[in-house]
This record gives C-alpha cells, structure tokens and sequence, in this order.
C-alpha cells in the first residue's frame, strides 16, 4: 500500500490484546510481572511459520541492482521465506510490451513474423532468474499497464517512478499478453516449478493504482480476463485478487467470481496498523495500532467462512506497522513486540502474511536520501539491518507446532524433535510520532519480569537467550548518536551502523527446578531456546 495520497494523519502504536484461545480483550497496561507455566509435553497445534512466506519489496526493475540481491539473500538467510512480491512487471522499464517493435527494428522483419514478436522477456527473465537463483519464488503481481497499451496514458499514479494506470485499450491485446507471458515462464522454468507461483491481479484497485470508473466494475472486468487468460497458458497457473487496500472489496469479490464462473485460487488483500478504522471498518472507532492488523484478517477470515467459496486461502500479501514513513515505527525496537503480538493474533486465521517490505531498495518516494527515515524495508540503505530484521530472525527460531499459553506477550512453539522456543515481549507506547524519530521524555515505560515454570523438561536444562530490544541489534540508536546526519554516510559510518545492528550472542542460563525469571524492557522481544530432554 505504502505512501498513498489518500492519507493525511498518524495514529498511535497501542499494545494489543489476544488470547491464544482467540477471545479478543481490550488493550491494557501489561502488569509488572507475568507467571507462565509452559508445558513441553502439551497438545499442540500446527504453527506454519505464515508470517514469513513472503516479503514484498520495491518495484520489479530494482531487483536488477546488486544491492536489492545483497540484501535479499540476507532476509533469505535470516528467514528462509519463500516468494517476493513487487509492482511493474509489466511496466515500460522492464519492457515485456512494445507493438512498434517490428516498424523500428526492420532487421527483425527476417525473423517469424508473428505476435510473440512484439514482447521482450530479456528482463523479465533476468529478474526472475536472480530470484530463483536465492531460493525465492515470485509472486507475481500483474502490473502496471504498458503505456502503448494504456486506453488513457495520462492517467498515472503519484509515485517516483509515475506508473500507467489506466485500463487497456484493447482487452485482446491485454489477453494475448497475459497468456504469452504465462507461455513463456512455463517454458522457461517449467510447470511444476511456475504452478507454485501466485499470479494476482493488479495492486490495490480501490485507490489511486486503478483508473477504471466505476472502480469495481472496471476492475472486475480486468481480472475476469487476467484470470482466464494466465488459465489459458496452464490451468495449473494460481490466480488470485483483489488485492485491495483496506481489507476491502471481499465479499463483492467472491460473489463476482463464483456467480460469473471465473476461475479464482486464493483471496488476497492489504492492510496497515495505523489504517483508520471508518476505512477498513466503516465505523469510527479508534483501534490501535496494535490490533488493526488482526481485526482486519479476522474480518476478511469471517467473509470468506461465510461465502460461497468458504475454503479459499487468505493472503494479506502487504501488512506493515505504518504506511506513513514513521521512522520511531518501523525503524525502532519496538517492531519487535508489534511483529510477535501479530503473529500471536493472527495465527489459524490466515494462510501467508506477505510484510511490507524486506528492503530500503525502494523508491516509491524517490530516491533515498538517509538510511533512518520510516522505509518500509527490514533492512536500511547500505545494507544496515533495523530491529525489524533482527525481530524477523529470532521468531524464524520459533517451532512449527504451538503450545497454547494464558498469555498476551508470549508464544511457546516446540519442533516436534524435542527442542521448545518461546519469545516474549513488552509493549510500549512509541515516544512520539510523525517522520522523525523521537526519543521517549523519560522512560519507554516499566521493565516486565516473566516468572516460567516449564514443565516436561530437565529441571536444570540450561536455556539460551536471544534479545533485540533498545540495547541488542538496536542500529537507530547508533543513528541517533552520530546526531542522525541527513545526508549520505561515510563508509566508515556504515561500518558502525551495521556493527551495532548485529545480533549479540545469547545469554546462557540454568533452570532452578524448572523455573526461569526473564525481565524483558519496554520495547524489548526475547527469544529462549532449549532442549526438552
């Protein structure tokens, strides 16, 4: 979603609140000290690690940089996600669609002369071969509109680089298009491997990416004719949309498909915590920044058990803290709690949560001028990771099956082959709000004690500790000690920045008959791993 023109304000990062059995509290203080009994022998449940599947990033012809790649191999790394969604595949810049190709290259005319001749997958396939190269899928967003095809080229969107957003001019040419390009990946790549790709159409259509009018109608149309073309490369090709905004448009959505007969493999959808509520809700509560994430997948969850199409997977294949380049957001500590607490509240309601995005390489604001200024990116400019992306690297230590808790700040997950993981975290209001980041006045708020008694597991074992919190893997903070310089950074600048990034080594600790006592900062995520036995 990002930037849109659409928004105007900011709201506040509150503390959320889910029970792992799912009953919805209240926001609340979180008290001074927290008793947890884990029991490492309990019923579990599956816990697919959804939250890290899939990353977005900045749009299609940055992954050519070396940069982008330097970057993407430390998330995989980091995360061992799987796909990697982008704007403008489609685009001029990647230059798939040119019709004028034959007139201005009459050399050409000795080739067959026929419509394939008119696309070019040099890049195309460049950039899906330096993903696949990684380990990481595309998940391929169609998108934006060729201008030579574009039935309105003065219809763009405000981003740096002003993609085309009008509807085709000629839904033939459109069709033809999407079925070449599905041709060619299959060709390229293979079925088996492209039949795991997601194709989803277009990029939130209820906002400013779309120029049909009416919105809807016009949108319906689009993917009406993506769907079955992409269908017509290969019925195994997946499809999907409408990838709105706001969680908006679902139910319209699936009525649309299942009464039109037009095929549809998952649903997928946006939302960002600091959304208003009357947008995503149509009502004029003020949700924190905590809960808007869940209550929206929640929702969209509801619509579709409720459809005529109850089993359709769920993707919110962009969700984020801030839209609003929030640097005291999504460039501090406290992404860490934020990303674990959704995590707890989304869990068993959704099949990926694709976050926004994986990198600074990104420019829909233009082009970055400071490492620390709210980009959506787990890593900063210079390849400085945040707190974002050590939060992201200590939940990839959590298991695949959970072990329900009593509790709002911690998850305990086990791997099925003895060893337990539990993260732990505690909430803080951020300490100011706006494009510059502010520290608190004073302290972020009280230290939380954690009181574990664990059970089923050696009364001695000992545990390691894994933290990022103001003091662990906090960059900014090294940021705000160079007195935060606006400009580009000497190399030796960087060198300090990304040293005070990294993760230090884990604490080691004995269990006292079974018992751990952990205080945890405001701000602050920790991670125990052990050994059942």
């Amino acid at each position: 979603m990002k930037m849109k023109t659409r928004y105007t304000g900011t709201t506040l990062f509150a503390a959320a609140a889910l029970l792992c059995s799912g009953t919805f509290l209240p926001a609340q203080q979180s008290p001074a000290e927290e008793r947890i009994t884990v029991d490492a022998s309990a019923k579990t449940t599956p816990f697919p690690h959804f939250w890290e599947q899939t990353f977005g990033s900045g749009r299609a012809i940055l992954s050519l940089r070396e940069s982008y790649r330097r970057d993407l191999k430390q998330v995989k790394d980091a995360t061992n996600f799987d796909s990697i969604r982008f704007h403008g595949i489609l685009m001029d810049e990647v230059g798939l669609y040119d019709p004028d190709r034959m007139t201005k290259n009459p050399g050409l005319e000795a080739q067959k002369a026929n419509d394939a001749s008119i696309y070019n997958f040099s890049y195309i396939d460049q950039i899906y071969d330096g993903l696949l190269d990684r380990g990481v899928r595309p998940y391929v967003e169609l998108s934006f509109m060729p201008r030579k095809l574009a039935a309105d080229p003065s219809i763009t969107q405000p981003f740096f680089y002003r993609p085309f957003v009008s509807p085709p001019s000629d839904y033939a040419k459109w069709d033809a298009m999407i079925t070449a390009l599905g041709q060619h990946l299959i060709e390229r790549y293979g079925l088996d491997e492209v039949s795991h790709w997601n194709f989803e159409v277009w990029n939130e259509p209820n906002l400013d990416f779309w120029g049909g009018d009416p919105k809807q109608a016009t949108y319906w149309t689009l993917y009406d004719h993506t769907a079955r073309a992409l269908k017509a490369a290969s019925p195994r090709l997946r499809v999907g949309g409408p990838a709105t905004a706001q969680a908006a448009w679902v139910p319209d959505f699936i009525k649309h498909v299942h009464d039109s007969h037009v095929p549809v493999d998952f649903v997928s959808t946006h939302v960002y915590a600091n959304d208003l509520a009357k947008d995503v809700f149509g009502t004029n509560e003020d949700i924190p920044r905590s809960t808007m994430v869940y209550r929206a997948v929640k929702k969209v969850h509801d619509q579709i058990a409720a459809s005529s199409m109850p089993t359709l997977p769920l993707y919110f294949s962009e969700y984020g803290a801030s839209y609003a380049n929030e640097s005291n957001v999504s460039d501090s500590p406290y992404m860490g709690p934020w990303l674990a607490n959704t995590i707890r509240q989304c869990d068993g309601l959704i099949q990926n949560m694709a976050y926004w995005s994986f990198s600074d390489v990104f420019e829909e604001q233009g082009v970055v001028r400071t490492p620390f200024y709210g980009g959506f990116g787990i890593i900063a400019a210079d390849n400085i990771p945040k707190p974002s992306f050590n939060a992201f690297t200590l939940l990839h230590k959590l298991g695949t099956q959970r072990i329900a808790l009593k509790s709002e700040s911690a998850l305990a997950s086990t791997d099925g082959n003895g060893a337990v993981t539990i993260a732990l975290w505690n909430y803080a209001v951020p300490g100011g709000e706006g494009t510059t980041y502010t520290k608190p006045q004073g302290p972020a708020g009280p230290d939380r004690s954690f009181d574990f008694q664990l059970e089923h597991v050696a009364k001695d074992a000992t545990v390691q500790v894994w933290r990022v919190d103001p003091t662990h893997g906090n960059s900014l903070a090294a940021f705000d000690t160079m007195g935060r310089p606006s400009g580009s950074l000497t190399r030796e600048q960087i060198r300090t920045l990304q040293q005070a990034a990294a993760l230090p080594a884990p604490e080691s600790m004995t269990l006292q008959n079974g018992h751990l006592k952990l205080t945890v900062p405001a701000y602050g995520l920790a991670v125990i791993t052990l050994q059942k036995q």
